[in-house]
């Protein structure tokens, strides 16, 4: 599994790539034949359309290192993508092509590999990541070394710290817009609270970049899903991913819209149970991504439809005529059964 913005903000994404196009994608180790089909009128549902789709870093490596593994995609200040992958590597990739240019290993203070799966790109140019494990968030500056680490409350901590199961804690992480407050959303329940509710915990920027403990959210995930990705919209809301799989059926993947600006602060509430009073994130449908056209892709196992994987990292690249550019990429974990896969979305919200 293993109030994220990937992004320096969520203007500056915005802003920063829109240089997303149709160019079939080669690695700079491997030639490779992209899984790249045209736009038309590709309708997932009547918010969310997907341009194509590629398999191009399926199964490659970049300078001895593996591609693959993918947990999180960022915007960068020059454009490029920022992927990072959950056994410590963060890739530059051209926006463009998905050709990897640079590589950089990732370690804990103690030099032990991480399982990353949350990325922002600061205003800075320095990176927040999330590592499941304890669950902690590290800011590194571009060559991997250590600036800083954030606070994380005791009870989202992995047991027995804390009440987090391990594999099960912070997956996504963002800046919303204005880049005053960061967020991270659990990918499920802690213990003592209800299991279809998860917490989103925020912090605040203070001086030097530094950011201390904010409010806390309740989301409500839908029976057997989990969250493995949230970005924040423009105006304040979120893009939220959820994520399930069923062994001899595969992957569910639904993309949410959801508000978490009237939903009650749950910090300082012990154990969510549904009790009256506690207002959780609302949130809107906005697409199955089974219910999107295969546009020709082949599965490695079976798929309520072809075109779905592991998907896992999600980033805002842009917008075009009122619809976001929305990015996602697949973790194929390493394995034979499943495939590194971008998705290339429009979504109106």
């Amino acid at each position: 599994m293993r109030l994220r913005t990937v992004i320096a903000t969520a203007t500056a994404a915005l802003a920063a790539a829109t240089a997303m196009t149709a160019a079939a994608p080669a690695t700079a180790n491997t030639a490779i034949s992209a899984a790249a089909v045209p736009a038309t009128d590709h309708a997932c549902s009547p918010s969310v359309s997907i341009d194509r789709f590629s398999d191009a870093l399926d199964k490659t490596t970049y300078e001895g290192t593996f591609v693959g593994n993918f947990s999180a995609l960022a915007v960068d200040r020059d454009g490029s993508l920022a992927a990072l992958e959950d056994r410590s590597s963060l890739f530059d990739l051209d926006a463009r092509t998905l050709r990897p240019k640079r590589v950089v290993q990732l370690a804990d203070e103690k030099g032990a590999a991480l399982d990353s799966e949350g990325l922002v790109v600061d205003r800075d140019g320095t990176r927040l990541i999330t590592s499941e494990t304890e669950p902690s968030i590290r800011r590194y500056s571009r060559d991997g070394t250590i600036l800083d680490r954030l606070p994380v409350p005791s009870s989202l901590l992995v047991a027995p710290a804390g009440r987090a199961t391990s594999n099960q804690t912070f997956e996504g992480l963002t800046l919303l817009p204005g880049g005053r407050t960061l967020l991270a959303s659990m990918e499920n329940a802690i213990s003592g609270d209800s299991t279809d509710l998860v917490r989103f915990q925020t912090w605040t920027r203070t001086r030097g970049n530094h950011f201390r403990l904010g409010a806390q959210y309740a989301y409500r995930i839908d029976a057997g899903l989990g969250v493995p990705e949230v970005q924040a919209t423009p105006d304040g809301r979120l893009l939220v991913l959820e994520r399930g799989f069923t062994a001899g059926v595969g992957n569910t993947v639904r993309l949410y819209l959801a508000d978490p600006r009237r939903a009650t602060d749950t910090s300082g509430i012990e154990n969510l149970t549904g009790q009256a009073g506690v207002r959780v994130i609302k949130k809107r449908l906005l697409a199955d991504i089974a219910d999107c056209p295969s546009l020709g892709a082949t599965a490695k196992q079976p798929q309520p439809n072809p075109l779905l994987d592991n998907i896992e990292g999600m980033t805002i690249t842009g917008h075009d005529h009122g619809r976001l550019k929305v990015l996602l990429v697949s973790d194929d974990n390493q394995g034979a059964t499943q495939t590194t896969r971008f998705y290339y979305l429009r979504v109106r919200v």
